[in-house]
């Protein structure tokens, strides 16, 4: 049995991991941000890029807390002792994809256009999407001066672009974990896997009042 004494530095041991966490991504994010906008000679300003980052870290690193690790020790738990499975990687993967999803519907921004400037016809929905869940792609198309053509008016911050995301990390999550027949372990770290990103995407909005 843990003491008293053992617990509280526990948790403030954890409490400084999360600080230095936030610390380290939030840096990491605000450069990013700073050279797509720059790329694609964006007019925010640095003070405003700072403010939305700041904004998003604050829920990002609570529900870190207080959600996504708690519901993480429960699926190890039942995973190990129920299911028969190791948890780790699907765990691993679902935290980074955690972060990434929180900062998602922000990354198609730079293939975006006014409704008001659209003057050809829409992108097909296929496309539209693609910016969306391939989005790691383009940027890095993006950043090697490989010009996208690509452009949407679909700002990705509503329930639509929610659900088409959480389906393609589910159908992901297939590919990556499961060994046809499917067992119940397989589907559970494919259904884990887009839970964590669904959260993540869900906290995004929840900074942005979309809700």
């Amino acid at each position: 049995m843990m003491s008293i004494s053992q617990i509280q530095h526990f948790f403030k041991t954890l409490h400084q991991m999360f600080l230095c966490l936030h610390g380290v991504l939030f840096g990491l994010t605000l450069h990013f941000f700073k050279n797509s906008n720059a790329i694609v000679k964006s007019k925010l300003t640095v003070w405003y890029m700072e403010k939305e980052t700041s904004e998003h870290f604050h829920l990002l690193i609570q529900v870190l807390k207080w959600i996504i690790v708690p519901l993480s020790l429960l699926y190890v738990g039942l995973a190990v002792s129920v299911l028969g499975v190791n948890p780790l990687d699907s765990v691993l993967g679902g935290l980074l994809l955690f972060v990434y999803s929180n900062f998602l519907p922000d990354l198609p921004a730079i293939f975006c256009k006014q409704k008001t400037s659209a003057q050809h016809s829409p992108l097909p929905w296929y496309k539209t999407y693609s910016l969306l869940v391939f989005a790691p792609l383009f940027v890095w198309l993006t950043f090697s001066k490989i010009p996208i053509k690509w452009k949407t008016t679909e700002s990705f911050h509503n329930v639509k672009s929610l659900v088409i995301y959480t389906l393609f990390l589910a159908l992901c999550g297939l590919l990556v974990f499961g060994d046809f027949p499917l067992s119940l372990g397989d589907v559970a770290e494919s259904l884990f896997l887009s839970l964590y990103g669904l959260i993540g995407y869900v906290t995004h909005l929840k900074v942005d009042d979309v809700w």
